[in-house]
């Protein structure tokens, strides 16, 4: 087996349908796993659904349905992202409602059980939003600082607790050395202040009956089931096989990096290898954190009614016009927004009259002067080094403007040299240039617009190259 490379977007909540907000992880992923592919590296990429929440069974409640009936509609649209964001066939949708992951977190509790599980009573601040308990002191105005527009409720029953207390110098030797690295680097000074306070033990189990008997239950104890926490991270292990195929695990397992938003870092960068060290079980390697999709500078939110479909953008404007927008103008390590004007204005100058243009024209004179049999071709050593250090950087908006420069000079050439006023041979001279170009450029497309790549390839290395009837960007107005 070539060199493995095993990513993974976090496993979203499924109590409602897909937002905007949801495709720039999957598209960051997505592009990262379409590099790494393109490296000739064997190449798995995962994501899921969370479906043992209480916000889960709190949403199947109020649509007068049964939790398992709730996750599978809005499981099945989460899954349906992958053909509406092109996402690389080698794309895996695990759910923890399914018997594979039942019995990965069986093993999982089973393993870290024999020394870091114990019962006690406990009661603190719950927030249904994080799926968490918080404390007094991370509380701003009586709220959960990640769910402001939420009470959190006062909650106190008998639970199974995780000793992650035993992991202190562990984890602050993990961080600290690099050893799992977290990008970018406030992320990363985040957590080490965050295990520098001290850390406490958490709960990772619930009472059965607050669930609804819902949840994957603990072993040897019906009344309690395992923290939605626990058992969700453990998707990036139960669908690469832990607990049902060791084999696909070892030769996946560990993910060599976790794309995650910034609000679930702490459950990455101290849950996560901490109960993977309790069990004996490899630690992933990276961690990239991205930023907040906004609408409008606003968080996206039902209450508010800017949740936006990405199916309305898509079916407006192109699977590609999207992922360009999110991975231009949002920076990957801070927070972005979303709004239609400035997509429309992007679209038109960067899309319409930028790559789409371009391609129009050298495809129109290749057709004057009847040009076929070209190849695709490789770009040079410096710009593929440029781009490919970007994406190595996680900053997918410079590797785009690497690009996007390649366009606009290739854009000059063509304008200084005129070839609209030549004819013949010296025209066909003239075209050599421009259309290896532009097959260097939808080489260097690849990873960030699939589909635009694949359509300039078609066109400059037909039998007969011929412009398309339309614009591979058509106008909006």
């Amino acid at each position: 087996m070539a060199k493995k490379f095993y990513i993974t977007a976090a496993i979203p909540y499924v109590n409602a349908e897909p937002h905007i907000g949801h495709t720039l992880e999957f598209v960051q992923a997505d592009t990262l796993a379409r590099h790494h592919e393109l490296k000739g590296e064997e190449v798995l990429f995962l994501s899921g659904a969370d479906e043992n929440a209480q916000k889960n069974v709190q949403a199947a409640k109020e649509n007068k349905t049964t939790p398992q009936k709730w996750c599978d509609i809005n499981s099945q649209k989460f899954l349906n992202l992958k053909n509406l964001l092109n996402l690389t066939d080698n794309f895996i949708f695990q759910r923890s409602s399914d018997k594979n992951h039942y019995l990965a977190s069986q093993k999982l509790w089973k393993l870290c059980k024999k020394k870091d599980i114990y019962l006690k009573k406990y009661k603190g601040f719950y927030c249904l939003g994080c799926e968490a308990f918080i404390t007094e002191k991370e509380l701003v105005d009586g709220h959960c600082p990640e769910h402001p527009n939420q009470k959190t409720e006062i909650v106190e029953e008998e639970n199974y607790f995780f000793k992650l207390s035993n992991y202190q110098g562990f984890l602050e030797d993990l961080i600290a050395q690099n050893r799992l690295e977290i990008i970018p680097q406030k992320r990363r000074h985040e957590v080490l202040s965050f295990i520098t306070l001290g850390l406490k033990d958490f709960s990772i189990s619930r009472s059965a009956k607050r669930m609804g008997g819902w949840g994957i239950p603990v072993p040897k104890d019906s009344n309690q089931v395992m923290y939605v926490w626990f058992d969700a991270l453990n998707v990036y292990q139960s669908g690469v096989g832990f607990g049902w195929d060791e084999e696909k695990y070892n030769t996946w397992w560990p993910a060599d990096l976790h794309c995650i938003g910034k609000g679930i870092l702490r459950f990455h960068a101290i849950y996560w290898p901490a109960i993977l060290k309790s069990a004996g079980l490899k630690l992933p390697k990276k961690i990239f954190v991205h930023g907040y999709l906004t609408i409008e500078g606003q968080k996206i939110s039902k209450s508010l009614g800017n949740v936006i479909n990405p199916g309305k953008v898509v079916n407006k404007y192109g699977t590609d016009a999207l992922r360009y927008f999110l991975l231009k103008t949002i920076h990957p390590h801070k927070d972005g927004d979303f709004n239609w004007q400035l997509f429309n204005e992007v679209y038109n100058a960067d899309l319409a009259n930028g790559v789409g243009n371009l391609v129009q024209r050298i495809a129109k004179l290749a057709e004057r002067a009847d040009l076929r049999n070209f190849r695709k071709v490789t770009v040079g050593t410096a710009i593929r080094i440029a781009v490919e250090v970007a994406i190595g950087l996680f900053e997918f908006h410079r590797a785009l403007n690497i690009i996007w420069e390649e366009i606009t000079k290739l854009d000059q050439y063509i304008n200084q040299t005129k070839p609209w006023e030549k004819s013949g041979k010296e025209l066909e001279e003239l075209l050599q240039k421009p259309i290896r170009e532009i097959l260097g450029i939808a080489c260097l497309l690849q990873p960030f617009l699939p589909q635009t790549a694949e359509k300039i390839e078609t066109i400059f290395t037909s039998p007969k190259i011929k412009a398309p009837s339309k614009p591979l960007f058509p106008r909006i107005k």
